[in-house]
Order: structure tokens, then C-alpha cells, then sequence
């Protein structure tokens, strides 16, 4: 198992890098510094041919197009200082009141106008080993930052095991207490891109979702029962089953065990390339988005078409809205308790 460095352009005449992760299976992950992104995950169909799942570029130049950045789909990044959506954009915390950048139909999201996947950040400690292979990478977000609190240190491990596992392990640290909730927003397809996500089936191990608002925000704890429902997956179906009666897609927040454990909570199988996913997550929910809104003037250098319904996201992560949300689990951050959190992601042939 091995990772090497290439170049992957410039921003700003600072170079930036790609780090590609490859096991003895074949499987490669690439990695740039650039937002801790995730730009590429090629893995083997059933007949041990290799193509590309997620989505990406194969430059950072594609992270800059003036189509990807008025479409702002996130591909790849390493989402913070918050994942997902803050109401209003503003917070109270031990007393103060903060506003945070209204970036998203007055509301906050993912971090911001410089949330962590527009940045830069350190490469730091690599790993390789007979069965895994890690890359590090660090990142400081100073005092008040985009409007939140605390001076914080963020690290990210990204492991690839020879059991096709992509382990992403998050820590961070602060000085004062903050909401901090991290997630990659990688999107995929397991058919390489050949089709739209209809054909994939979904299995979902939850109860319920968190109910929001028209804007998709919760404003309390209230879970909406799955039963009857197109967003039961807890038997395992096809997206098209569900989609049939969406207008526009998913992007919900699935409801887990609060207990932090490591577990299982959801797959995703194409019958015609064998190709599977399992994700596995401390966190206490999934956002789940179905790709409605993704552009489809959005292509890899290579061909492979984006657009509405060719990639799905599975972010895992604190409840959106937690800043605000008093009996959220662990929505807050404090100095003497940093924030851990690990997601699974296990690819396979069935």
C-alpha cells in the first residue's frame, strides 16, 4: 500500500497538491489539500474493472469554473466549521448572541463565504503499512472566524485499508465553546456514471428523519415517522421507487442511536456493475441528499457527466441547526471535551 504526491495546479501562485491512496486490490483514493477534498475513488466492478465513482476534477481549476461556483455542490469537500444549515445564521452560546454569513436563502451553511472546503490545508504525518495507508491532514480556524467562537484546531485522517474501507476520522479542538460539526460531502455513483442513481438500491437502517421547516431546517427535535412513507428505506429498495413520488429528491437528515458507536447505518448496491457501499458512522444522523439541484453543465475532465440525479450524499454529521437546538447530542464543542468523529466507507462487489 502507498500514497504519492502529485501536483494538482494553483491558487493564487500557491501550489496546490493531490495525494493518491492505492491499496493492493487496486482501489484508489485521491486526496487534495485544497478543502481536505476527496477528487477521485476508483474501485473495481464485479469484473475487476476500474472507473471512477465520485464526483470531482482532475484539476483544481474545476473546483474554480464559473459553472461549479454558481452551482456550489460541494464535491469532495471537507465541510466546517458546521455542516449543513443554520437558521437565520445566528446562534446564542453561554450568553452571546453571533451572526454567522446568511449564504444560503438567509440562512447559513457549511461553514460559510471560507467554510474549510475553500481553503487550504496542511499535509502533515503519512502512513503506509502492510494492511492500511493514512494521510493527515490539519487545519487552524482562528477566534470568530466566519462568526463562531473559539480559536480551533481541526485534523483529518483519511485511511485506506485493503478491506476497501475509506475510514475518515475527524478531532478537533477549541479554546471556547462552538458548534462544530465536520462531514465530507463526497457524492457517488456506483455505476461509474453510466447512469443516474435510479437503478441503485438503498437501504437505510432509521427510524425517522428530523422534520424541518420550508427551508429544510429543524427548528426542534421532532422526528417524522418513516412508516408508509417514500423515505422508508429500512428494507432496502430501489431509488426509483422513491423518487417516483419526490418532487424534488432527498435531502433529508436520517436519525441514529445517539450513542456515538461506531455502526452500520447504511448501503447502497448496483446489481449491473456488483458494485456496494456500506456506511458505517459514530454520528447520531445522515443528511441524505439525491443530487436534484446538481447542475448538469458539471463534467470531469475525462467525460463524466454530473447533473440532477447522477450522484447521491451521504453526509454524516452533528443535527443541522444544532447551534440552536438546546438537547441536540453534542451540537456544542467545549475545551475540555474535543470533538471526535469516524465515518466508513466500505466498498465492495455483490
Amino acid at each position: 500500500m502507498k500514497i504519492e504526491k502529485k501536483n494538482f495546479g494553483a491558487i493564487d501562485n500557491q501550489e496546490v497538491s493531490q495525494y493518491i491512496l492505492s491499496n493492493k486490490n487496486g482501489m484508489i483514493v485521491k486526496v487534495s489539500d485544497y478543502g481536505a477534498t476527496i477528487t477521485s475513488i476508483l474501485t473495481p466492478d464485479s469484473k475487476g474493472n476500474l472507473h471512477e465513482i465520485t464526483c470531482g476534477f482532475d484539476n483544481v481549476d474545476g473546483y474554480f469554473s464559473k459553472d461549479y461556483k454558481d452551482n456550489a455542490p460541494y464535491f469532495g469537500g471537507t465541510v466546517g466549521r458546521c455542516a449543513s444549515r443554520i437558521k437565520d445564521g445566528k446562534f446564542s452560546l453561554e450568553g452571546k448572541e453571533y451572526t454567522l454569513a446568511q449564504n444560503d436563502r438567509g440562512n447559513h451553511l457549511h461553514g460559510g463565504l471560507l467554510g474549510f472546503d475553500r481553503r487550504m490545508w496542511e499535509a502533515g504525518e503519512v502512513t503506509e503499512g502492510a494492511d492500511q495507508v493514512t494521510l493527515v491532514m490539519t487545519i487552524h480556524s482562528a477566534d470568530m472566524e466566519e462568526g463562531y467562537p473559539g480559536n480551533v484546531l481541526v485534523k483529518t485522517d483519511f485511511t485506506l485499508t485493503n478491506e476497501n474501507e475509506l475510514i475518515i476520522s475527524y478531532y478537533a479542538e477549541t479554546d471556547k465553546a462552538t458548534p462544530i460539526s465536520l462531514t465530507n460531502h463526497s457524492y457517488f455513483n456506483l455505476t461509474g456514471f453510466e447512469e443516474t442513481v435510479h437503478n441503485h438500491k438503498v437501504t437505510i437502517h432509521s427510524e425517522g428523519f428530523l422534520k424541518t421547516d420550508e427551508k429544510g431546517i429543524p427548528d426542534n427535535l421532532d422526528v417524522v415517522d418513516l412508516t408508509g412513507r417514500p423515505e422508508d428505506f429500512r428494507q432496502g429498495k430501489l431509488f426509483s421507487e422513491a423518487l417516483d413520488h419526490m418532487e424534488t429528491g432527498f435531502d433529508n437528515y436520517f436519525v441514529f442511536e445517539k450513542d456515538f458507536k461506531l455502526k452500520k447505518v447504511a448501503s447502497f448496491e448496483h446489481a449491473g456493475s456488483g458494485r456496494a457501499m456500506d456506511v458505517s458512522t459514530t454520528e447520531p444522523g445522515m443528511l441524505f441528499y439525491s443530487g436534484y439541484f446538481t447542475s448538469d453543465l458539471l463534467k470531469r475532465e475525462n467525460g463524466d457527466q454530473y447533473g440532477r440525479y447522477k450522484a447521491f450524499c451521504c453526509e454524516t454529521h452533528r443535527y443541522p441547526n444544532s447551534a440552536n437546538l438546546g438537547e441536540a447530542p453534542k451540537g456544542i464543542t467545549y475545551p475540555d471535551a474535543p470533538y471526535t468523529s469516524k465515518t466508513i466507507f466500505k466498498f465492495y462487489n455483490v
